[in-house]
């Protein structure tokens, strides 16, 4: 355990995580630096430490940001609790691979011919997932995305998820415009809509947070360019800073906000 505050930089490089994650965490409410000095520098001290320690994990796990910060902020938070689920799931991942190098070894051994699915059934940790989830997944914006999965079956959400896709595809074939264009923002606020719609209410809040994860969490940045071409995840977040903050200069001027931007 570390005995003073450290910086962004002595932290990264102590976790391997990159400062700009770290900055990102801080802007979504997800891990709070325990002060920012005079000169604008984040420290962290050993409680912070614990807290990035428990994302890592459920990173590891691959549990979303947002499901993180669920986590972390449920007021039913026991840190014993929380370890004996992460590694729990661990486990139930560690005998997965297992099983997974295990049958890759026969197929080596006896050739393609084995046949065995069983080995790719994830039902069993998804089912641990969906538990842990629901114990600490109490923010509205979590609620709202479960109650929506309920209402809809399995062939929708892919319909849904594809017309997400879609969305992604058509923003990537304006790369060529600046991300403050007309265009390009009616497709952000037909973006922010469609989450609405599908998911759960979309403020402008969790629409710039979304904008930063599409960029820092590789898994959709992956995604986002495979649809819309090389640097798509980077133009939509540009895209969305844009569209939040013509939205926040017009609630300035008005005090309240009306129509598109």
């Amino acid at each position: 355990m570390t005995k003073k505050l450290m910086c962004v930089h002595e932290v990264a490089k102590l976790t391997g995580i990159t400062a700009r994650t770290l900055h990102y965490y801080d802007e979504i409410g997800l891990l709070k630096p325990t002060k920012v000095t005079e000169a604008g520098y984040r420290m962290y001290d050993d409680t912070a430490l614990s807290s990035l320690q428990n994302i890592l994990l459920f990173r590891e796990l691959e549990f979303p940001l947002k499901e993180i910060k669920a986590i972390l902020n449920s007021p039913d938070f026991d840190q014993s609790e929380v370890i004996a689920h992460q590694i729990e799931l661990l486990e139930l991942q560690y005998k997965h691979i297992g099983e997974l190098i295990a049958f890759a070894r026969e197929i080596q051994k006896k050739g393609v011919k084995v046949m065995n699915f069983d080995v790719f059934d994830r039902s069993e940790i998804e089912k641990y997932e969906e538990e842990v989830k629901a114990k600490w997944g109490n923010t509205k914006a979590y609620q709202e995305c479960k109650e929506k999965d309920i209402a809809r079956n399995g062939d929708t959400y892919s319909r849904i998820a594809n017309e997400l896709l879609t969305m992604f595809s058509g923003l990537g074939e304006l790369k060529h415009l600046t991300p403050n264009t007309d265009e390009v923002q009616n497709k952000i606020a037909s973006l922010q809509k469609f989450i609405t719609d599908h998911y759960y209410e979309c403020t402008d809040e969790i629409l710039s947070g979304l904008g930063e994860m599409y960029v820092c969490d590789e898994r959709f940045r992956n995604n986002i360019d495979k649809v819309g071409g090389h640097g798509t995840a980077d133009f939509v977040r540009q895209a969305i800073v844009v569209y939040c903050s013509k939205r926040r200069m017009r609630v300035g001027d008005s005090g309240k906000l009306k129509g598109n931007p």
